[in-house]
């Protein structure tokens, strides 16, 4: 009599294989079956297999490519574009958008909807309603799902914000699980910095690192370290608030009741409140981004003082979790050669030189709105093959494993 583990083989091996050929396609251009062949290390066979039990699923789309070899037109297999679309949620403390995108995971604005955060919760779930539904309407495509980006504390155990020191509506609330009862299409809820590292190991240029950091220094100070291709969660999943550690005992209330928070001197935010302040006038920061480039002189204390506190988060990560590459999500200072390299030149006086020299930073290359259709890819690619991705500590995933290690691209 056969064992009960040989039963279950064929299908588990199967669920793997699928699994690696969704990998090799989520992070690559189209390719044709020999080449996912050779990329993947399945045999032919094996490959024409998978990808039919993939188009049936409407998760991939075969099209002819143009190019005719032996006298037949070459297909190109890819993430589906066409049938079917997914919903990326990007829920932040000023504005909020909503994005629709094709299995391959990119975005457009053609194709997102922004608008300011309101203030109250039902407000809130009412326009990413509004929004959601517009986009669903617009394509022909069927929706899979939609991932939800939230600032705060996620508590990955109880599937709950329970704490966001700068947008405190979402207090103690899953918006993915309330926008999930109102489409009636299954949502997942990731923190933003766990979107940033998931948007840039799917498409950015963290593809094939063990071992990096992500810091968001938009509106707070967030960060996610990646080991061995996992990502370090915590306790409860809420490890990472480097932002709330106190900088200056005398300095202005944090939204986390704190005083002198790092996120309040280190951050685009903590820019624009400085710049603000200078001018006696409410600034938003496309307006503080003009004036910074208009007029950088007039402005050069408040740069230096936010260019310094980042430069002490920087070194700080790398200090203290020697990472391979640190990834920076900003706008102010990063997105700006010149100010970047200011912080680069600050970071290399505050850290110690012999892990520095092991450290790449530069600016990320996805966007929170990528990485909430990382995380709602992640689910979708998990509920039909093998457990075995790693990077996969986002609210309502389990704890993951571990890839491989490259060179970031510089």
């Amino acid at each position: 009599m056969r064992h009960k583990s040989e039963r279950v083989e064929p299908a588990l091996l199967r669920r793997m294989n699928e699994r690696r050929l969704l990998e090799v396609l989520q992070r690559g251009a189209p390719s044709s079956r020999a080449a996912l062949a050779r990329v993947s290390g399945l045999t032919p066979p094996t490959v024409s297999k998978v990808i039919e039990s993939l188009l049936a699923r409407g998760l991939v789309e075969e099209y002819d490519s143009g190019k005719r070899a032996l006298g037949r037109p070459g297909k190109l297999v890819r993430m589906a574009t066409q049938s079917a679309m997914v919903l990326g949620v990007v829920i932040d403390a000023d504005t909020s958008c909503v994005t629709a995108a094709g299995l391959d995971g990119r975005v457009s604005e053609q194709q997102t909807r922004r608008f300011p955060t309101p203030n109250t919760y039902a407000d809130l779930l009412d326009r990413l309603e509004e929004h959601g539904r517009f986009l669903i309407s617009r394509s022909s495509a069927a929706c899979r799902g939609v991932g939800v980006s939230v600032p705060g504390l996620v508590n990955e155990r109880l599937q709950q914000v329970v704490f966001c020191p700068n947008l405190h509506l979402l207090d103690h609330q899953n918006p993915a699980h309330d926008l999930e009862q109102r489409l009636g299409i299954g949502c997942v809820l990731v923190h933003e910095v766990r979107a940033l590292c998931l948007g840039e190991r799917t498409y950015g240029d963290a593809r094939t690192l063990d071992d990096f950091a992500m810091l968001d220094v938009t509106q707070g100070l967030g960060l996610g370290v990646v080991v061995g291709g996992q990502i370090l969660s915590g306790h409860s999943g809420m490890a990472g608030e480097i932002g709330h550690n106190t900088a200056d005992p005398t300095g202005i209330r944090c939204g986390c009741g704190n005083r002198g928070c790092l996120e309040t001197l280190a951050t685009d935010a903590a820019l624009v409140r400085m710049v603000r302040d200078r001018l006696a006038k409410p600034v938003s920061i496309a307006e503080v981004a003009a004036s910074l480039d208009e007029r950088p002189g007039d402005f050069q204390h408040e740069i230096d003082v936010v260019a310094e506190y980042l430069a002490i988060a920087i070194a700080t990560v790398i200090n203290t979790f020697n990472p391979t590459t640190i990834f920076v999500h900003g706008r102010l200072l990063i997105q700006h050669k010149e100010r970047f390299d200011q912080v680069l030149e600050r970071v290399r006086q505050r850290t110690l030189t012999p892990l520095l020299a092991e450290c790449t930073i530069i600016p990320t290359r996805s966007s929170k709105r990528q990485g909430a259709i990382a995380a709602i890819m992640r689910r979708i690619t998990e509920a039909h093959s093998a457990p075995s991705m790693p990077l996969r500590s986002v609210a309502s995933s389990r704890p993951g494993r571990r890839p491989r290690k490259a060179a970031p691209r510089q």
